[in-house]
């Protein structure tokens, strides 16, 4: 009875040193806290906000030109015999544009089918060969391998035909070949050979500039071309006549200089254009337009927050107390350098531009330089 006593006590004392030591834990992890150093002063870089002047619109000198131009040649070489367009002249599809003397390709033909005629009469003997030799074969007159023999011979007849068809169908299509036609409505824009040349397949006989489309175009130097982008919008006027306009879109920029200019050509796909827009007339070309004053920062200032719903922030900095707080902002435009900011900023804010990535919310800073806008 007196050993149960002593356990119990035993057992009563150790819990209450438990008790006393996680107490005494606890007190030392509340003084630790309390004692926790504050957020360190970030040394940043900043500038301040102030609006850019507006951009002025490009004006450029150019002329029409057709939107799709094919060089039309023939297929086979031969002697131009006629050309029936000339510079200017108008086209519908199908026209006939020139004509090679056919001589040459309609011996071919004719040859050919005189080719086809002789083997048809061969297919006609062995057809006939062949119904004998199978009435034969049922009689019992003649050996199997004769009927064999009458069949082989109307196979092989049979496909002399079907080459010989084949050899004609060749020859009527290089005779047309011999007729070179328009492909789509347009106008004749250059001529490349003239009645009693001898030309080569492929060689350019006429351009056609299709009736489809028509582009301003115009050359712009290196340092203006990077302002440009592909479906920017353009007004187009007719040279001494301002009068007569169409609108459009950049819808083609020369990735490559002129090696002789050093100057980038660029397309202006126009709509609707009217008739006093014709081929090679002068035109000036006038893209964007002046527009309002706009704020641009470095891209380094932005500061992307999707844990909290926020595409793009600024961390703004409170000169009185020289603390931090993150701000949404809209972007305009962006690019590697620099971005265009719609919304959430005003002329004279001071903003973080290097050490953004390493601030929280109401973090004291120390301004360690300033940009310039």
């Amino acid at each position: 009875m007196q050993a149960e006593r002593t356990d119990s006590a035993r057992s009563h004392c150790l819990a209450v040193s438990a008790l006393i030591v996680m107490s005494l834990a606890l007190c030392a992890c509340g003084e630790e806290d309390a004692k926790a150093p504050p957020a360190p002063v970030r040394p940043v870089r900043t500038m301040t906000v102030a609006p850019q002047p507006p951009a002025s619109a490009l004006a450029f000198t150019g002329h029409i030109a057709a939107q799709d131009r094919v060089d039309l040649s023939f297929r086979i070489g031969g002697r131009v015999v006629a050309r029936e367009a000339g510079v200017g002249a108008p086209v519908r599809e199908n026209d006939v544009i020139a004509r090679l003397d056919p001589a040459n390709e309609l011996n071919d033909l004719r040859a050919a089918r005189a080719a086809l005629a002789a083997a048809e009469g061969h297919l006609r003997e062995a057809e006939g060969r062949y119904l004998r030799q199978s009435q034969l074969l049922a009689r019992g007159v003649i050996s199997r391998a004769d009927f064999e023999a009458a069949e082989q011979g109307r196979l092989s007849a049979r496909s002399q035909v079907a080459a010989a068809q084949a050899r004609v169908a060749s020859a009527e299509d290089i005779v047309g070949f011999t007729t070179l036609k328009a492909d789509a409505p347009g106008v004749v824009t250059r001529v490349g050979a003239e009645p009693g040349e001898v030309v080569a397949p492929g060689r350019m006989i006429v351009q056609l500039a299709r009736r489809d489309g028509r582009d301003a175009v115009f050359e712009a130097p290196a340092d203006v071309v990077r302002a440009l982008h592909a479906g920017d919008a353009a007004t187009v006027s007719l040279a001494g006549q301002p009068g007569v306009t169409a609108q459009g879109r950049v819808r083609e920029i020369s990735p490559q200089a002129d090696p002789v200019t050093r100057t980038f050509t660029v397309r202006v796909g126009l709509s609707d254009p009217p008739p006093a827009l014709r081929l090679g007339a002068a035109v000036s070309v006038r893209t964007g337009d002046d527009g309002e004053a706009a704020i641009q920062i470095p891209a380094t200032a932005l500061t992307r927050r999707k844990d909290k719903g926020m595409e793009a922030g600024v961390w703004v900095v409170d000169p009185a107390a020289s603390t931090v707080s993150l701000r949404q902002v809209e972007v305009v435009a962006a690019d590697p350098a620099m971005a265009q900011i719609g919304k959430g900023l005003a002329p004279g804010d001071i903003i973080v531009t290097a050490g953004a990535h390493v601030l929280r919310e109401g973090q004291q800073v120390r301004l360690g330089g300033a940009e310039t806008p």
